[in-house]
């Protein structure tokens, strides 16, 4: 098999010729930006090679088509035109991560330190805007700066919420149709998008990190306050979104088609690591209704495979992702009680391919011995491969200072896995 048909075998539950890898497809399966520079290194040498940070917020560096065959990776992502901050990735410049790994931002990064010496990252570049993101002082990545403006209840409108969501322009769908038709015909590589506006409630898109001035319910404990009593309010926004979302869906649908095996529906997270932190209750109510009419419109006009992700403990939840019409869970947090990986793939491998579960992000992989990752990683493959329906990946992304010989162990396990 080659990748792409690897791929396919996998999303339609057939037994590959070995285990289907990805690292890098997505913003929840990728990779730190100083970790990949490593990582590189290690596999292919090129000392003088740049990571080029293709998602900035979380200083995600960019698997490129080298590394990617001499790992043996299958899945490569289509990506929106621009990223959480708002601008392009275009017009490569370097810089330097606080742990001196040389790398190139796009042109649109733009950073100022504070006082504490952390860095400031700014909505669509504009330094004259109020910043968006703070990376603490020898840190990793950026969380966003809460933004909210004073609440008044009365003065309350759901479009505040949904200026981010937008319809793609014709310039847009017809970018992402040119880069889906390179991607099909010019390499062998499965093939995943990111499907704009239906992302209901994803707390790393909530504050606007791509606007200069967030109106609406923008903090974070603000939003899920809002959950329980601005009920309505919330309704609004998934009902407004909903349709941009599908309205996406049908353009993309026609512009693409089958380029694409699989899509990325919504990265809203519903678990802790001890349980869900929402009932079944208030997901019926709350969430199932919208996804249900996006993945309904998914099938109408795809053959796309639909992706969920959300981290932590959420068992009792998944039957309903299911009957939602998701065919795909991400990152598979075994960590997390009651996520069990042979609980997991007996009691619903024949409805959900996993994408992730492959080690562990939180313990093993950072923390353990190249030994411990070793035999993880083939116990996964064990478990999780077993007639199919499972993408390998880390739980979440590989995050910086990750051991290089874990990383090594790993990918040595994943290609003993075949023997």
């Amino acid at each position: 098999m080659n990748s792409r048909q690897r791929f396919e075998a996998t999303l339609n539950h057939c037994q590959p010729d070995r285990v289907c890898l990805d690292m890098g497809a997505t913003p929840v399966s990728g990779i730190s930006a100083s970790t990949l520079s490593k990582l590189r290194q290690a596999v292919l040498g090129e000392e003088n090679y740049r990571v080029r940070v293709h998602e900035p917020y979380q200083m995600l560096g960019e698997v490129d088509d080298k590394l990617r065959e001499a790992l043996g990776i299958d899945v490569i992502g289509l990506w929106g035109p621009k990223n959480m901050f708002g601008y392009e990735n275009s017009d490569w410049k370097p810089f330097t991560l606080f742990d001196g790994t040389p790398v190139e931002v796009p042109a649109g990064f733009s950073t100022t330190p504070n006082e504490k010496g952390e860095l400031l990252a700014y909505p669509k570049g504009d330094t004259t805007a109020p910043p968006s993101g703070r990376m603490p002082k020898d840190g990793f990545y950026f969380d966003s700066i809460s933004r909210q403006e004073p609440i008044d209840e009365d003065k309350l409108d759901p479009t505040d919420n949904c200026v981010e969501f937008g319809i793609l322009s014709d310039e847009e769908v017809q970018e992402l149709a040119d880069k889906a038709e390179a991607l099909a015909t010019q390499t062998e590589f499965g093939i995943i998008s990111m499907l704009p506006g239906a992302a209901l409630g994803d707390i790393a898109l909530l504050p606007g990190p791509a606007l200069e001035h967030p109106k609406g319910i923008r903090d974070v404990e603000e939003w899920y306050i809002s959950t329980a009593i601005r009920k309505d309010y919330v309704h609004e926004i998934f009902r407004r979104q909903t349709e941009i979302a599908i309205a996406n869906i049908e353009r993309l649908g026609k512009a693409i088609g089958d380029h694409v095996q699989a899509t990325m529906v919504c990265g809203t997270d519903f678990g802790t690591q001890r349980s869900p932190f929402l009932s079944c209750e208030a997901y019926l109510e709350l969430y199932s209704p919208y996804y249900k009419q996006i993945n309904a419109a998914i099938h109408e006009h795809t053959n796309w495979k639909t992706l969920k992700h959300s981290c932590g403990s959420i068992m009792p939840l998944i039957p309903l992702l299911i009957e939602d019409g998701f065919e795909i869970l991400n990152p598979v947090q075994c960590s997390a009680e009651n996520m069990d990986p042979k609980q997991l793939k007996k009691e619903f491998g024949s409805d959900l391919v996993f994408w992730g579960g492959g080690v562990d992000t939180q313990h093993t992989l950072p923390f353990g011995s190249p030994e411990e990752v070793y035999n993880e990683v083939r116990q996964r493959i064990e478990i999780f491969n077993d007639g199919g329906g499972f993408v390998f990946n880390t739980i979440h992304n590989i995050q910086a200072s990750t051991p290089l010989e874990n990383l090594m162990a790993m990918f040595r396990a994943i290609k003993d896995s075949a023997k």
